[in-house]
């Protein structure tokens, strides 16, 4: 059994307009879809394994060198914050043991 219904363009000529701008507004709007989510860059690159590779590896070294540069900063910081309490009482009396026991070990 066919259950598919065909029409004659002379019999139903408004409803066939209509389904045919209302599929190609819902191909319209995949189209759009397909274009902001990048499946063409995705394919391409699961496709391609040496620029998987190559992707993941630029990626991991500038994770590293991201992590490297920051705690070296927030360590920097830190230090120079700690150097502003060395005249504290309680606090300075601790830190500058501290930075004395650094300076002999150089």
């Amino acid at each position: 059994m066919n259950r598919s219904k065909t029409y004659e363009l002379e019999e139903h000529p408004f409803e066939l307009r209509h389904e045919v701008k209302r599929l190609n507004a819902r191909l319209d709007q995949i189209a759009n879809s397909l274009e902001k989510a990048e499946f063409k860059d995705i394919l391409e690159n699961y496709s391609n394994p040496k620029k998987r590779i190559l992707t993941n590896l630029m990626a991991g070294i500038s994770r590293g060198l991201g992590l490297s540069l920051g705690t070296f900063i927030i360590l920097g910081l830190l230090g120079y914050v700690a150097s502003l309490f060395i005249n504290v009482p309680v606090i300075g009396e601790y830190l500058g043991e501290i930075k004395n026991y650094i300076d002999a070990n150089n």
